[in-house]
């Protein structure tokens, strides 16, 4: 019996390798095939598609090596800067016929970031080549790139949304208290509002004030900017009276945008389809309301950025983490190494440095900075380009620049720091557990999260977050030229839009990336004109660039939010949800002391990161659900 049970085994075996070896050779034929890359010749005359099924960041994450295998969805994001350079490179372009943005499921994404897309848009519209929009129901992000097309279509059956910004946030308080959970909060800060969903069971005054003039100024900016860019839209009654509107037509809500001009025309897709057709062609033995279309991936793919330049880029995008981290994360080693790396290997004349991050680990934030003073003492100009978000820890590695740039709409500031240590003594205690031991000093056995902290641990770590908060006004003030004092009333925690931060100094000037790296040229003694970025980061893996292939061609109508209106707010609250148990599980799970805005979330992207939507759906799991 022995000798079948090893044989048997032995079998197994050489089965098991044999599917090994099978699969890694068919992956390693299939991998050039999805990867290869069409030359411009290759791209026939159409229309270039925006299908954004996803945000819109400025880093996507990587997809994880061979998720697709797993039944995992690969939820799709898209990088701002290859939909700037896609639709400025097509306003040019004689084989695009047309720009067609396809928002139906569109996951939203910063205002600063809507802005510089619908900005590209309306160049392009200048430039002579039409711009359709088509969706469902239309949200705020949504319709405030559509407002830049020159041809706005809708469902009949479908609607719009217009909500702003703002809503409910999670305050655990309540829950806390009934677990007898001891929440130590050390703070610095009074609008330092990211502690008080643990401290509070509902909003302080002092967070009400700084999130409804925040909140204000965005909303103001995004009714401007509608109203520029498409005169005739009669938003008023649609933000004061929406159940006016819409029962004035006996409940038609397409017949209402249309009446109001928020929209151009009423069809469904194939009606859409055709009238692109007529601007861009269609090819025989194709279903109804198909046209000629040129992919977004495609045309990226045609149209690389440049591999080698003397100005570098550098992204801190996503939660700043201690450590290493993927794209979409901001690991604090792994920024620095992208710094020093460029400066070792490559030609560099100045540095850039684009911030789209909340914040997050001092400690990690402070490891970036010093990156980039190192290409400042080696002579190097650093210039900060804002993103949609700068604020916290993304403001602390900001403050080595020469010049900072921003978007009116950028969400910047919230210079205050943080940290919470739950404790749970009182927990344990319920159950009859209890906790004791020999100590030899105060420190002994601390943070100690089963039997609570003492107060010489509590004086010490509150002492540490005074410290830093004092560092991070040293930073600023000697960056931005303020006394400490003034940059202390501007800090406190408190969250401000980039117009208004340009006001109280924090930032120096508007503009995009591109006028950030001309800005760098200049000061490098470059010619902006002739100067090239080159982009400091790591280059995707083969299993993360085959999981996006795979992605890509998948024609998964799951990807992205729902179309229909009511469902659609079902899934925005979902994934509002979602992130609120990502924040709880940062906060907890991070450690140290924390720079980081957790308010300025809600401004952002509509769909949670990957690891906020699994742990989401592993609760419903568990809740069976």
């Amino acid at each position: 019996m022995k000798l079948v049970r090893g044989a048997w085994r032995l079998l197994v075996g050489i089965k098991d390798a044999l599917v090994l070896v099978a699969m890694l050779l068919f992956f390693a034929a299939l991998f050039p095939a999805l990867n290869s890359r069409p030359t411009p010749a290759a791209l026939k005359d159409g229309a270039l598609v925006l299908d954004l099924d996803g945000p819109i960041v400025e880093q996507p994450e990587e997809a994880p090596p061979l998720a697709f295998l797993s039944g995992q969805e690969i939820g799709r994001q898209y990088r701002l800067r290859d939909i700037v350079r896609a639709i400025d490179k097509a306003r040019g372009d004689d084989r695009v016929k047309a720009i067609v943005l396809d928002l139906d499921r569109f996951g939203g994404a910063y205002p600063a970031l809507l802005g510089e897309v619908a900005d590209a848009l309306l160049r392009a519209r200048q430039g002579g080549k039409p711009v359709l929009a088509y969706a469902t129901a239309y949200t705020d992000g949504g319709y405030r790139l559509a407002a830049a097309a020159s041809e706005i279509w809708m469902d009949p059956m479908g609607g719009t949304l217009f909500a702003g910004p703002g809503g409910n946030r999670l305050y655990y308080k309540g829950l806390i208290d009934r677990l007898g959970v001891n929440t130590h909060v050390y703070r610095v800060g009074k609008f330092k509002s990211a502690v008080e969903p643990y401290t509070r069971a509902d909003e302080s005054p002092e967070s009400r004030e700084a999130s409804t003039a925040l909140y204000g100024n965005l909303f103001d900016q995004w009714k401007e900017a509608v109203a520029r860019t498409r005169p005739k839209a009669q938003l008023a009654g649609w933000l004061t009276a929406p159940d006016q509107v819409v029962r004035a037509t006996g409940g038609d809500m397409g017949q209402a945008n249309l009446r109001s001009g928020i929209v151009d025309k009423l069809g469904d897709r194939v009606a859409f389809g055709r009238r692109v057709a007529q601007l861009v062609g269609s090819e025989s033995g194709k279903p109804a309301g198909s046209f000629r279309e040129i992919k977004l991936a495609s045309y990226v793919d045609a149209n690389p950025v440049p591999t080698d330049g003397a100005i570098g880029v550098v992204t801190v995008a996503g939660e700043i983490v201690d450590g290493k981290a993927d794209p979409g994360t901001a690991g604090g080693d792994t920024i620095a190494k992208f710094i020093y790396d460029g400066l070792a290997q490559k030609q560099l004349k100045a540095l850039v440095v684009r911030v789209d991050s909340p914040g997050g680990s001092v400690l990690a934030s402070e490891r970036i900075r010093l990156a980039i003073m190192e290409a400042k003492r080696r002579g190097l100009p650093i210039v900060v380009s804002m993103g949609g978000l700068a604020a916290s820890g993304g403001y602390w590695v900001s403050t080595p620049a020469d010049v900072i740039f921003a978007e009116p709409s950028t969400i910047t500031g919230s210079i205050g720091i943080f940290g919470i240590i739950p404790t749970f003594e009182n927990t344990l205690a319920k159950i009859g557990v209890t906790s004791d031991g020999v100590k030899l000093t105060p420190l002994a056995g601390q943070p100690d999260v089963i039997g609570g902290t003492n107060a010489q641990t509590d004086a010490v770590i509150q002492a540490s977050i005074e410290h830093g908060y004092r560092q991070f006004l040293t930073r600023v003030s000697q960056s931005r030229r303020l006394p400490i004092a003034r940059v202390d009333e501007i800090g406190q925690g408190r969250v401000w839009a980039g117009g208004t931060a340009r006001q109280i100094g924090l930032v120096d000037r508007f503009g995009t990336i591109d006028d950030a790296v001309a800005e760098a040229a200049r000061r490098a003694k470059l010619d902006p004109a002739s100067a090239k970025a080159v982009y400091l980061e790591k280059k995707p893996g083969w299993a993360a660039q085959l999981a996006r292939q795979i992605s890509a061609r998948e024609d998964d109508e799951d990807a992205g939010a729902p179309t229909d209106a009511l469902a659609r707010i079902a899934w925005e609250q979902r994934q509002t949800l979602a992130r609120a148990l990502g924040d709880v599980r940062r906060l907890v799970t991070g450690g140290g002391i924390q720079a980081r805005c957790l308010e300025c979330g809600a401004l952002g992207p509509t769909r949670a990161s990957g690891g906020d939507t699994r742990l989401f759906d592993a609760l419903l799991v568990r809740l069976g659900l």
